[in-house]
């Protein structure tokens, strides 16, 4: 068991209800808001007096985020935040959208009234959420949550534990692309619209008509980042 450091002696409520979950999701949710760069050498002892944790779990949340494409280890030379490219954006689009369409198609196959159910209920969250912040609707934590339980919804009666761990570990590191998307938009993209026709494609059995629209909302982001320009993106 890892000894804790005076300086992890947290006040806050623990995300995750351990110090390495907390600190695991600190830092993942630095790196996709960009507040550590793309590129950035990840400096133990700066992050150690940022994040208030040991050598030890740092160590331990930089080789979990690794394994997520988040950081890449520079061998003994230490970590630094994966960087982006318009190539890594396309590649991961292209990844998601393969597996979304499988997931949709296997989930439309195999569910039934209680996998319905479980989608309607998370759009009207979902729907109620963005309604209460009316116009000034931006990426926020609880935005987040409800969104990615939208669409893991879509897809929960695929009946393939290895597809969907694929699928979430693409959609999390699509998550910075998105932010970066969302701070460029000339107009707010209003995601509800969106999210109400792949609904209801799904409910209706229209697989090939779910799939497209899937597709096309996922790709939104990679298009909306290349009219702008990836460089000038990075806030």
């Amino acid at each position: 068991m890892v000894s804790l450091d005076p300086t992890e002696q947290r006040s806050h409520t623990l995300n995750g209800g351990t110090l390495a979950n907390d600190v695991l999701f600190r830092l993942r949710e630095d790196i996709i808001s960009c507040v550590l760069k793309p590129g950035e050498k990840l400096r133990f002892e700066a992050m150690r007096a940022m994040y208030g944790v040991s050598y030890s779990t740092l160590r331990e949340a930089l080789s979990r985020l690794s394994s997520e494409g988040l950081v890449q280890s520079e061998g003994q030379r230490g970590f630094y935040v994966s960087p982006i490219s318009e190539a890594d954006l396309l590649d991961i689009t292209d990844a998601r959208v393969v597996l979304e369409r499988e997931c949709i198609a296997r989930a439309l196959d195999r569910g039934g009234a209680d996998w319905k159910s479980g989608i309607i209920a998370a759009f009207h969250k979902l729907d109620r959420l963005e309604d209460s912040m009316g116009d000034n609707l931006r990426t926020t934590p609880d935005w987040e949550k409800l969104h990615m339980g939208f669409h893991d919804a879509l897809v929960a009666a695929s009946g393939s534990p290895i597809l969907q761990e694929l699928r979430h570990l693409l959609f999390e590191r699509a998550r910075r692309y998105r932010r970066i998307s969302a701070l460029v938009r000339t107009s707010p993209r209003v995601k509800s619209d969106e999210h109400r026709v792949i609904m209801e494609a799904v409910l209706g059995g229209d697989s090939q008509a779910a799939q497209d629209m899937s597709e096309r909302h996922i790709r939104d982001v990679y298009e909306n980042i290349l009219r702008r320009g990836l460089s000038q993106a990075v806030p």
